[in-house]
């Protein structure tokens, strides 16, 4: 992905310097590896955290080069989903586009929809209309997940960018009343729905970063492929020795991931992203 040297952008709110809640004995890179093994592989590790201070406040530390690095490249991913989305979305849906905050922190993190660590992995808040991220995620999933390269990882930020559009057009506003209403093998499927939306909406830029930019190089796309993959809830239930259930879903599986992302790269076209026509809701 051809990306350095190029425009970065102003959105980005840089909370990683500004050091993370603590936790107990195990420390801070403890906590997160214990979150991380439990999110990636579907156990459950509540016991272990349990009883933990994570409430003292750590100590502030400088960026390192790679710290650095990884800031820029992320600013220039946000300021092309920027570029992109300020004609698209009113030209294809009538809506103006209001550029959302990136807030890369470390850790542990606040935000209007409450605390969240990095275990999570990278999220989109509606309440603040910003996008969380923790870079150590990158490096898990070229660890951890097999699915390493840069333009993966800005997939990883364009997919939270197409949260950002749902809640732009109402979609996401929606879909979340609609869950608190349903039974919880309906409300996952609504999730599922909602979240190869986003992944439909990440395969738009793409397709517009490559028109506009040229950013796209071989193999970027295999690179973008594999991360959907990597990310499917089969894939992520059978790493962890349990058989997938597609009613537990709420991202979608591997197939349907990489089915969408590259249904919105080829279109190019919201229209063509509305997974809750294609499901028949």
């Amino acid at each position: 992905m051809q990306w350095r040297g190029r425009r970065g952008s102003s959105n980005i709110e840089d909370r990683r310097g500004m050091g993370a809640a603590g936790a107990g004995g195990v420390g801070v890179v403890g906590m997160l590896a214990i979150l991380a093994v439990g999110y990636f592989f579907g156990i459950d590790i509540t016991p272990l955290v349990q009883g933990m201070d994570q409430g003292q406040p750590g100590q502030s530390r400088p960026l390192t080069e790679e710290d650095q690095q990884w800031g820029e490249f992320v600013s220039v991913v946000l300021a092309d989903t920027e570029e992109v989305w300020a004609p698209v979305l009113p030209q294809q849906a009538g809506v103006n586009y209001v550029d959302p905050k990136l807030v890369l922190f470390s850790g542990v993190v606040q935000s209007a929809c409450g605390g969240a660590s990095a275990a999570m992995g990278p999220f989109y808040c509606p309440g603040d209309q910003k996008v969380y991220l923790d870079t150590d995620f990158f490096d898990m999933m070229a660890s951890r997940m097999g699915a390493g390269g840069d333009f993966a990882y800005a997939y990883v930020i364009a997919h939270e960018v197409g949260h950002h559009v749902q809640n732009l057009t109402g979609t996401l506003g929606e879909t979340n009343r609609l869950r608190s209403q349903v039974s919880e093998r309906q409300a996952n499927q609504i999730s599922v729905l909602t979240e190869l939306q986003a992944d439909c909406y990440a395969g738009i830029w793409a397709r517009q970063a490559q028109q506009r930019f040229g950013t796209i190089e071989a193999g970027d796309l295999e690179e973008a492929m594999r991360a959907a993959q990597a990310v499917g809830d089969d894939v992520i239930q059978a790493n962890a020795g349990r058989t997938p259930m597609p009613d537990s879903f709420t991202h979608g599986s591997a197939a349907q991931r990489q089915e969408w992302l590259m249904r919105g790269f080829n279109s190019g076209d919201m229209a063509q992203c509305d997974t809750f026509k294609a499901a028949g809701l």
